[in-house]
């Protein structure tokens, strides 16, 4: 009797029992519904996930044809779909391809299936296994999507603004219909294409410069440029002015900045007309000036030096016995004197003489002395001997420096003030630096005081900017930068 003989049929039996009680428990245990058909379409295999699922139990099930758990509508396509399978040979593929299959509970609901099929070659005929998932909550989920898409897409053609995306390497993702009204290029010629098409060419590496560094914030929007004005670039080759806002967010593919831009060329050609009008008000206010300094210089200031004159002839001319005339003489020439200096006084305040009479440097001159005069605070000068600029830029300057050594004297408490003025190619930079008790920049103005507001507005009117930095007990450091960009800035 050979030791090497084959296992008996009992064995046998016994093993393939044990083989299928392995697999009936593997696919009980299966959170797929898995369901296997015979050559006739009819069920033979029917877990616990489809039970769950159809809701359907097996009992139900076996030997029922597959179509109970199909739609009426799709039982002809799944039929024909199965036999054309059947035919290829394929031993697995996926249904449906692209399109979702459909099932049909108990319940009468129908909802959409994910669903692969397989084929194997029986003793008994063909069996086919079809691996079932239900994808109700997925599909909700892709519905939600495509209908959140669909209203934002909405929401950004129809809004007034231009409304651009870009990407990593800032190429075009997205590009509304109002960027294309604003830019002139369609949608079709901006998209893939690079944001410097839509920027003038001196502005383009700043512009990439901003973006890299919003990208490393971590902030996710904020107004593009701050208050300064960005300029575009239409199709037509015109530069317009432009106010935007930037954001940022972390998609799959990589970070998309979405700008949102408003064509403001009305805005910035009102504003420039009210500054243009405002200049012209404030040349008008100083020709004024200038006009009453002068009378009072040259008529009243002379008119009481004259009568002085004749007050100090009859002083001199009186009798020696009438001293009570002599007195009253006398008390008439303090007044006059008093007068005079007053009316000098004013007529400089007015409109120094020396601003028209001898140029900028010297009335600035006359002014850091006068102050020193006035208050016993030294102040330091530091000025190019030639600088000329022409109106109304020298008035500007003047009135700037005036201005700030009076916020001095009222408020500083100061030792020492140094005033710097200096001309660059395109600008000329002012700074009034004093030594006294400062204050909190960001505290509530005093009602009263509008000295720091004046200042502002006279630079803003030629375009200009005011830094003031100041903290308590360490001074105030003022710095003035007017660009000389208008014809006849250079005297």
């Amino acid at each position: 009797m050979s030791l090497n003989a084959g296992p008996t049929p009992l064995a046998s039996l016994l093993q393939a029992d044990d083989a299928s009680a392995r697999l009936a428990g593997l696919l009980d245990s299966a959170t797929d519904a898995i369901v296997t058909m015979d050559a006739g379409q009819r069920i033979v295999q029917y877990n616990r996930a489809a039970e769950r699922i159809f809701g359907w139990s097996c009992e139900q099930m076996l030997g029922q044809p597959l179509h109970r758990l199909i739609p009426a509508q799709f039982q002809q396509v799944h039929s024909d779909h199965v036999k054309r399978f059947a035919a290829t040979g394929v031993t697995s593929r996926h249904m449906g391809g692209t399109a979702l299959v459909h099932g049909v509970r108990a319940s009468g609901e129908q909802f959409p299936l994910d669903a692969s099929i397989s084929q194997i070659d029986t003793s008994d005929g063909k069996l086919f296994t079809v691996i079932l998932r239900d994808v109700t909550e997925k599909v909700r989920i892709e519905q939600d999507k495509a209908l959140l898409v669909a209203r934002l897409s909405a929401l950004v053609e129809s809004a007034m603004d231009a409304i651009i995306s870009v990407n990593d390497a800032q190429h075009i993702v997205l590009y509304n219909r109002a960027a294309e009204s604003l830019f002139g290029y369609s949608r079709q010629q901006a998209m893939g294409q690079s944001l410097d098409m839509l920027i003038p060419q001196r502005f383009r590496s700043r512009h990439q410069a901003h973006v890299r560094r919003f990208a490393t914030t971590h902030v996710t929007s904020r107004r593009a440029g701050d208050a300064t004005v960005l300029w575009g670039l239409r199709a037509s080759g015109e530069e317009f002015p432009m106010e935007a806002s930037i954001s940022q967010v972390d998609a799959d593919s990589g970070k998309l900045f979405t700008v949102i831009l408003r064509d403001i060329t009305e805005r910035v050609r009102s504003q420039e007309a009210v500054r243009r009008f405002a200049v012209q008000a404030h040349a008008a206010i100083e020709s004024d000036k200038t006009r009453v300094a002068r009378e009072l210089h040259d008529e009243l200031a002379q008119s009481l030096t004259a009568l002085k004159m004749d007050a100090i002839w009859m002083r001199d001319n009186l009798p020696h016995n009438v001293q009570s005339v002599a007195a009253k003489i006398d008390d008439m020439l303090s007044i006059l004197d008093a007068t005079v200096g007053a009316t000098r006084r004013i007529a400089a305040d007015l409109r120094p003489l020396l601003l028209d009479d001898l140029g900028l440097v010297s009335a600035i001159q006359w002014l850091v002395q006068s102050f020193s005069q006035r208050t016993g605070v030294a102040c330091e000068l530091v000025v190019d001997e030639e600088l000329e600029l022409a109106e109304p830029y020298a008035t500007a300057v003047f009135r700037i420096v005036q201005e700030s050594l009076a916020n001095v004297a009222k408020h500083a408490k100061a030792t020492r003030v140094r005033v710097d003025v200096e001309r660059t190619f395109d600008a000329v930079l002012l700074k009034v630096n004093d030594n006294g008790q400062g204050f909190a920049t960001q505290a509530p103005r005093k009602p009263a005081s509008l000295g720091l507001m004046g200042l502002r507005e006279r630079a803003e009117l030629l375009r200009g900017s005011v830094q003031i930095d100041s903290q308590p007990g360490e001074g105030t450091r003022i710095a003035v930068n007017i660009p000389l960009d208008e014809p006849g800035a250079n005297a």
